[in-house]
């Protein structure tokens, strides 16, 4: 089973570049990439309501404009609840060290990774995924 990753930065580079290494660390992944937390959560609900699949990995952006990362979360967390549904993993450049911090205790985030994602952290994505 090919496993479904989102995307979720309003940077396009940071969006390429990220495709580009998970792509090379799992070569079958379904990718998807989102400009926006909004959009993501949209389809994610749309997801939910229809019976599709929801993602088994987001790769997410904190600081975005009209929804951050956070707020995203949040907005999952009351969706699916704070269980192993969804793997979250937090890409950024963590210009605030009370982001990462936070992201070390937030219940669905599953790890968290400087921008840009390096090979050798998509390969501890796909190595540490619940399925």
């Amino acid at each position: 089973m090919a496993l479904k990753v989102w995307i979720v930065d309003d940077d396009l580079v940071s969006q390429f570049s990220t495709e580009y290494c998970i792509r090379q660390a799992n070569k079958d992944a379904l990718v998807k990439s989102f400009d926006n937390a909004i959009s993501c959560l949209d389809k994610f609900k749309d997801c939910l309501n229809k019976g599709g699949d929801i993602p088994n990995i987001i790769i997410l952006d904190i600081v975005m404009p009209q929804m951050d990362g956070w707020d995203f979360l949040t907005q999952v967390g009351k969706l699916v609840g704070w269980d192993d549904k969804v793997n979250v993993y937090v890409l950024s450049s963590f210009a605030k060290s009370k982001d990462r911090e936070y992201a070390k205790k937030h219940p669905l985030v599953r790890g968290y990774f400087d921008k840009p994602l390096s090979n050798n952290s998509a390969d501890k994505i796909f190595e540490s995924v619940k399925v």
